[in-house]
């Protein structure tokens, strides 16, 4: 079963890629749903350059844990999601990077993984949708939103290099093509999420289908279809 899927994730490798660029638009078009004058979001812009100043003040060592950290375990997520059997993760203890073992031969989601999927930022809504079953959303958890889009957006610059092992593996074509694209999704469903929690995460979803309806509409038209 596991082979199976890795046989099925890896054939929608370019698929998906060429999904995402032709979504651009959509992407793009989208943050006209977004309120960013409601308070909300001031609360979330003011979380996101607040890690920026956090940053600075940052011990390094600590900073590159943390990546080293997401990094690994963005790994370990997506080998579990596509039925691998993790077999350990090493931190090396420079923090010069780290390792995850699994079983199989893998496919390039557990590959790209780390430089697309916020993991802090999925770990932080999960916790808000918990604290939200008892009490109402608030601006602090808007801000801590804003603060894991900031360390996001941050940890992605700064692994996407020439020595970065990860990238070859894919093709930094494919990279080029898919990068982007994954990561203004992602961006734009955590915004979403901030705003009406898992209902606007779906909502979104559903927004990007439709402007790219959209677009392939005109798109068929221009060409006289």
């Amino acid at each position: 079963m596991r082979d199976l899927v890795d046989k099925f994730v890896n054939m929608l490798k370019w698929p998906v890629a060429l999904w995402l660029l032709f979504s651009l638009p959509a992407f793009v078009s989208s943050l006209d749903y977004f309120k960013f004058s409601e308070i909300k979001y001031w609360a979330l812009f003011g979380g996101f350059f607040l890690f920026f100043i956090a940053r600075s003040f940052m011990d390094a060592s600590a900073k590159v844990s943390m990546e080293v950290l997401a990094h690994e375990f963005s790994h370990a997520l997506f080998a579990v999601l596509t039925l691998h059997k993790v077999n350990g993760l090493n931190i090396n203890p420079d923090d010069s990077g780290g390792e995850m073992s699994f079983e199989g031969e893998g496919n390039w989601l557990i590959v790209i993984a780390p430089y697309f999927f916020p993991f802090f930022g999925f770990l932080a809504m999960i916790g808000i949708s918990i604290y939200t079953m008892f009490a109402p959303m608030n601006l602090i958890l808007n801000g801590i939103m804003g603060f894991v889009i900031g360390y996001h957006v941050d940890t992605v610059a700064s692994q996407i290099h020439e020595k970065q092992t990860d990238l070859p593996k894919v093709g930094y074509g494919f990279c080029a093509v898919f990068l982007l694209p994954a990561n203004m999704w992602m961006i734009g469903s955590m915004l979403a999420f901030n705003s009406k929690g898992w209902d606007g995460f779906i909502t979104y979803q559903s927004l990007i289908s439709y402007l790219n309806g959209k677009n392939l509409n005109y798109i068929a038209n221009f060409l006289g279809f």
